[in-house]
């Protein structure tokens, strides 16, 4: 079974990735951006260095 990954700013279960240029976090519902939020499971969204994804 595959680890869990915990947000890093407040150890909850991590719902997504995301990723600022030179920044990237595991986040939970309450720390992600909304475009991690708007996400739907599974899904993952590119926009020039910004990566969001959501765990499906």
């Amino acid at each position: 079974m595959a680890e869990r990954m915990k947000c890093e700013k407040c150890g909850k279960d991590a719902i997504g990735f995301q990723g600022f240029g030179c920044c990237a976090e595991y986040v939970c519902a309450d720390h992600a951006d909304k475009a991690v939020l708007d996400l739907k499971p599974g899904q993952r969204k590119i926009s020039g260095e910004c990566v969001f994804e959501r765990f499906g």
